[in-house]
Formats: structure tokens, C-alpha cells, sequence
């Protein structure tokens, strides 16, 4: 039986950890070569380079990797609509955000775990209200929708609490934009 991960709970078995020069990658895999390829070759020059940061959660008596994720700055357009729907009168053309530019959870511990992506967005939460109270504001957590990759994808991001952007359109259909509101 798979042991569920979550806000109350995850702590007692991870941690989280920016990457750094001296991190020792060895052990992660994901289903998709494309995020081991980025965590391996350009998560450290995109940090370096102030593009990215990326952040390990590691297995408190193991310490293996079991998901990363990297987080960049983001603004998003909206609608009137979309801005009425957040109650946010305000005549800028786009509303800044902090996005979720890759999450990647190891197959190696997916039949151990559940919830493990939800946590990482609960801990990318954790950061961008910290942000928010110590360095500067971001109303949103968004995320471009991997459905090249994965079509399930967005109905895990709509379980928690992401919507479509209706004003962010991807023409090459590879990635659906979504947005989470931080305060609700």
C-alpha cells in the first residue's frame, strides 16, 4: 500500500533542497528523459545564470532524490473577466506570478508514494508566500501544462486548484498554461 504524502506528514520523511554546485545528482529518474536530461545538464547553468531555481526533495534516511522542481519569476495576462474573477481591479496588462517551470517526481519511489507532486506544489506555495512577505509579490503560481509529455497532466494540476489561462494560448498545443491563485 502506498504510503500518502502530505502537508501535516511530508516533512517527517523529506526535505527540501536548492541545488547547488556540490549536489550529488546520482539516482533520480523520472519517466520522461526530458526532465532527467534538465535536471542532469541545465538545472545548474539555468540557476547559475539566474534563470531558475531548483529545488530537491530528498528522503530524510535515504537521501535520494524523489522529486525536483524549478522556479522562475512569470506575470500572466488575463482578461477582464479572468481579473474580475479574482477581484483584481487594476489596469495592468499582466499580474505578476511565480512559475512552476519543471516538476519532476523519481519512478523509482512512485509506488512507494502518493501525493508527492501535490506536496512539491504545496511547498512551491510554501515559497512564493514567502516571497510575497520578504521580497516581493506574486499573486499567482502558474505553470505551462506538460501535455506532450503527459495529457493526464492537467487534470492533476486542476485537482490542485489550477485553472486554464484563457488569455495564454500555446499555438504548437505541447503545453496548456494554468494558473493557481496563491491566497485562495
Amino acid at each position: 500500500m502506498k504510503q500518502s504524502i502530505n502537508i501535516k506528514n511530508g516533512d517527517g520523511y523529506f526535505y527540501l533542497e536548492q541545488l547547488s554546485p556540490d549536489t550529488v545528482l546520482d539516482g533520480f529518474s523520472c519517466l520522461i528523459t526530458e526532465y532527467n536530461d534538465y535536471l542532469f545538464d541545465d538545472a545548474l547553468r539555468s540557476q547559475n545564470d539566474h534563470v531558475a531555481l531548483t529545488w530537491l526533495l530528498r528522503d530524510r534516511t535515504s537521501g535520494e532524490i524523489v522529486a525536483y522542481m524549478s522556479l522562475i519569476a512569470d506575470a500572466i495576462k488575463l482578461s477582464v473577466s479572468e481579473k474580475e474573477t479574482h477581484n483584481l481591479n487594476y489596469p495592468f496588462k499582466t499580474i505578476p506570478a511565480m512559475k512552476i517551470a519543471k516538476l519532476a517526481v523519481s519512478h523509482t519511489v512512485q509506488g512507494k508514494y502518493k501525493g508527492l507532486g501535490t506536496y512539491m506544489i504545496t511547498n512551491a506555495l510554501t515559497i512564493a508566500r514567502t516571497c510575497n512577505r520578504q521580497l516581493f509579490a506574486c499573486r499567482f503560481l502558474t505553470v505551462d501544462a506538460d501535455i506532450e509529455h503527459n495529457e493526464s497532466v492537467i487534470e492533476f494540476y486542476q485537482k490542485n486548484g489550477f485553472i486554464p489561462n484563457a488569455e495564454m494560448n500555446n499555438k504548437r498545443n505541447k503545453t496548456i498554461s494554468m494558473r493557481k491563485d496563491i491566497y485562495k
